[in-house]
């Protein structure tokens, strides 16, 4: 390896790690076990299109969203936190 290409494989490592760390903010939270939820509103035994499955798809969006709330909440709180008291790591 030449000394010109040393520094550009450094940029372009840097660049892949701060992507890679970009792309698993959005992702969903553990609390909802990444299942299926077709599949799962199926497991419970509702038939496609009844109002009990559409309940089921629903309750667990709902869910969604609060966990993906929590976890935003948590996180602001975290950064606000650490700017307000500096002498704690």
């Amino acid at each position: 390896m030449s000394l010109a290409t040393a520094p550009r494989l450094l940029i372009a490592v840097g660049l892949a790690i701060a992507l890679s760390a970009c792309s698993a903010r959005y992702q969903t939270p553990t609390a909802m076990g990444g299942d299926d939820d077709d599949a799962v509103c199926q497991s419970r035994g509702l038939a496609v299109g009844s109002p009990e499955y559409v309940a089921c798809r629903k309750d667990r969006d709902v869910q969604r969203n609060a966990a993906i709330s929590r976890a935003d909440r948590r996180q602001r709180d975290l950064g606000e936190y650490m700017l307000n008291h500096p002498e704690r790591p």
